[in-house]
């Protein structure tokens, strides 16, 4: 990446949802509100989560998001860069023993890659899309699998998902979708956890278009260290398969003051990257209570909560996010430079 370069900084609309709930048109008024206050601070685009759903009519879904572009585009947003956040489910499981679920799973992946070429053109689409995230596996019994019970039940379940996430990558490259597959840390779910578990499952993936997103939350709770992840950055790079770049604190919440290694997360990164840099904060919204644990207070919603004096709001977290990685990006230019 050439020094001194503007770098792309999206946030992620986790800040207010995990559905855009595209059919609502008075909800799509207000995401466009929150939008649009967001540029005015710099921001350079969003990631869109795109709800798990459980019917199998994804032409609809795609129809709904076609038409949440459309609002998008009448509002003046048409140039704005969005990436999107998908995800696997139980019913739509790449990894599953059954060939007629893999089927479907992969049905479902591929409306996401359709959903994620109309909402963003060129982009990623990014998140846990081989396990299902958030399902741990257990015997019949419902005795739950760890260790090395676990890692063996892993992998066949990897051999499975392959061939279904190479033809995803090849359905994705005709539509100018690159995939970021996510390691989660083994807190949120089973598999894949470390950067170095997607490219082992990458190693039977001959497409480059299916490449990694590497969070600094999930690096920082579930890495053996700094030198396996500095090899691990240089392997996917050389795969040309680092695709996505997501800034998040260890405990999903506000960047500002948080336990983020910056040099170590940043230094390997910067000089060989040139994507977009996704700040992530999981705001107290229902839909992440419980899967995340969260015990902090829900940062306010402008013209959906009532105002909380003395605590921030989700605009307050997203500024001073803003702020605080564009200052560890000079920091470490400044240093680059000595």
């Amino acid at each position: 990446m050439d020094k001194g370069a503007k770098k792309e900084i999206l946030l992620s609309l986790f800040m207010f949802t995990a559905d855009l709930r595209p059919n609502d048109r008075a909800y799509t008024q207000t995401l466009i509100d929150h939008i649009k206050a967001l540029l005015t601070m710099g921001y350079d685009g969003f990631d869109l989560p795109i709800a798990a759903q459980q019917t199998g009519d994804h032409q609809a879904e795609i129809d709904s998001y076609a038409r949440f572009r459309q609002a998008l585009d009448a509002a003046g947003l048409e140039t704005v860069r969005f990436t999107t956040n998908v995800g696997t489910t139980r019913t739509f499981d790449p990894t599953s023993p059954y060939r007629e679920q893999r089927e479907g799973a992969l049905a479902y992946l591929k409306s996401r890659v359709d959903i994620t070429s109309i909402l963003g053109g060129k982009t990623v689409m990014a998140g846990p899309i081989v396990f299902p995230y958030g399902v741990f596996p257990t015997l019949d019994s419902g005795t739950p699998l760890w260790s090395d019970a676990l890692q063996d039940w892993l992998e066949p379940r990897y051999r499975l998902a392959r061939p279904i996430i190479e033809e995803l990558a090849n359905y994705a490259e005709k539509r100018a979708v690159k995939l970021a597959i996510e390691p989660v840390d083994h807190w949120e779910t089973p598999a894949p956890n470390m950067v170095s578990d997607v490219l082992g499952f990458l190693e039977g993936v001959g497409s480059s278009q299916a490449g990694l997103t590497i969070d600094s939350a999930h690096v920082v709770l579930g890495s053996s260290g700094p030198a396996a992840f500095q090899a691990d950055v240089r392997t996917t790079v050389a795969q040309r398969r680092l695709n996505y770049i997501h800034i998040s604190a260890p405990d999903r919440g506000a960047l500002k003051d948080s336990w983020i290694p910056w040099e170590s997360f940043l230094a390997p990164i910067l000089p060989v990257y040139d994507g977009p840099f996704l700040i992530e904060v999981f705001n107290a919204v229902p839909a992440f209570l419980g899967g995340l644990h969260l015990t902090r207070r829900k940062f306010w919603i402008p013209g959906e909560d009532q105002p909380v004096a003395g605590r921030p709001s989700v605009y307050d977290v997203a500024r001073d996010g803003l702020e605080t990685l564009r200052e560890e990006f000079a920091k470490l230019e400044y240093l680059s430079a000595l």
